[in-house]
């Protein structure tokens, strides 16, 4: 799951190298926390949330396949 989201994540930005995801465990689902350049979190998150959006809703897909429950957090 983490794989997915940093392929996808620095995918969209200028600074794939400044691309940091952490992958937590809480009581009940995994949280995934994406961490960018400041000048690329606009990419991230996209106009009016639009393509982080899009990111949780591949990765709550991929969840599914795996009978877990994701967070995806941009920080």
């Amino acid at each position: 799951m983490k794989e997915l989201v940093e392929v996808i994540a620095r995918a969209l930005v200028d600074h794939p190298d400044a691309v940091r995801v952490r992958e937590t465990e809480d009581e009940d689902r995994l949280v995934l926390q994406i961490s960018v350049a400041p000048e690329d979190m606009g990419k991230v998150i996209g106009k009016q949330g639009r393509i982080a959006k899009a990111i949780r809703t591949v990765v709550g897909a991929a969840a599914v396949r795996e009978q877990k429950r994701v967070t995806v957090e941009i920080l």
